[in-house]
């Protein structure tokens, strides 16, 4: 027996909701907290950063004895930035503030190129986060 057209419900294979457009237009992400969520990303990124930068003071020391202090203040007062940084991400001029921070980072090759690396590797992490941010959360306020 068939049922009528009426009676037929259309299945999805897909068993995860479409996202609804929000009152703007864009989709929504579907995360109970996209502010939180992106935030926690930047400060996860600008965390592993500050240890890395921590990690290279020892390699900094063995490859420029003669500017070891000056080398050590530098990666030390970088990463303290950073951690800095990440506390500061739930105001929005922080994000830039961030993005300026890492050019200088990458800026510090001048003093060994092993900096610059480092600057350089999370430059590219920086702008991946910064896209993440701008699909989640779009021209909306966090």
């Amino acid at each position: 027996m068939s049922r009528p057209e009426e009676d037929v419900v259309a299945e999805s294979d897909d068993p995860t909701p479409a996202a609804e457009p929000a009152e703007d237009g864009a989709p929504q992400s579907g995360l109970k907290n996209p502010g939180a969520a992106v935030r926690g990303v930047g400060a996860a990124v600008l965390v592993l950063e500050s240890l890395v930068l921590l990690l290279a003071i020892q390699p900094l020391r063995t490859l420029l004895p003669d500017a070891s202090g000056a080398a050590t203040a530098l990666a030390l007062g970088l990463a303290v930035l950073c951690l800095g940084a990440a506390g500061l991400l739930r105001r929005g001029w922080a994000w830039n503030a961030v993005t300026v921070l890492q050019i200088v980072i990458v800026a510090t090759g001048v003093i060994h190129w092993m900096l610059g690396v480092v600057g350089g590797i999370f430059l590219l992490v920086w702008i991946y986060v910064l896209n993440v941010r701008k699909t989640i959360l779009g021209n909306r306020p966090q």
